[in-house]
């Protein structure tokens, strides 16, 4: 799964790391938000991947709540200094789904699905809760909820590595199936590009930028063929 957080979460534009020095109460509530919700992404692609026949995320222990089994340690150190970062793709064999069709579909959506139910759940319990406002809770609650509502827009985008394009393979014909696999090794640039021109602007808003309380804080990858017999998803 590949993340672009700088500046979309910490409100720099050069990663948690600057956040940690200039605000770290934002560092402390922000941080274990942004970890867990792609945790829970992870998860929850290795769990319907299992429901829909294919154990092998299971086997290698990818189904699993400890950070440590999903996190890439280079792409969380360009996460806390750069920004941009990726976890450690959840191994998926295709070969193994009941449904190709229908087991691409799901599996790649449940990471985004997943994203938005959290986001629900942190809005309801925003809500519902009687809680001190901008308090420390509070606080985390709106940073969940815009993190997840971040991560999962964003992977929503058909543009390969990203969820969304292999949620498109779900439905295409075999000749666009083959011009995603042929788009993926530039995938990355091109989202870099639109990023930069603001072309994402409706899901990076201002540039970049989620506009969270004043005074708090002023790789993926599919294999090339989807026809061979492992593949990886986000």
């Amino acid at each position: 799964m590949i993340y672009f957080l700088s500046g979309l979460l910490s409100g720099s534009p050069v990663g948690l790391f600057s956040l940690l020095f200039r605000n770290p109460l934002a560092f402390l509530l922000l941080a274990p938000a942004i970890f867990f919700s792609i945790v829970i992404h992870e998860v929850a692609h290795g769990w319907v991947a299992e429901k829909m026949g294919d154990g092998t995320a299971r086997w290698l222990g990818r189904i699993s709540l400890d950070p440590r089994k999903h996190f890439d340690p280079v792409g969380t150190l360009m996460l806390f200094f750069t920004g941009f970062g990726w976890a450690k793709p959840v191994p998926i064999n295709v070969s193994n789904f009941y449904s190709f069709r229908q087991g691409l579909i799901l599996v790649s959506g449940a990471g985004i699905a997943a994203n938005f139910i959290l986001a629900f759940l942190a809005i309801l319990s925003l809500h519902w809760l009687s809680l001190t406002l901008y308090s420390p809770i509070h606080l985390f609650l709106i940073y969940l909820a815009r993190v997840n509502i971040m991560l999962a827009s964003f992977n929503l985008i058909p543009i390969p590595p990203l969820d969304g394009s292999k949620i498109l393979m779900g439905f295409a014909s075999r000749e666009m199936q083959y011009t995603l696999e042929r788009i993926e090794p530039y995938g990355f640039f091109i989202i870099i590009g639109l990023l930069f021109f603001g072309l994402l602007d409706p899901l990076v808003p201002s540039g970049g930028h989620l506009r969270f309380p004043s005074g708090l804080t002023r790789r993926t990858r599919v294999s090339p063929a989807l026809t061979r017999r492992s593949n990886l998803m986000d």
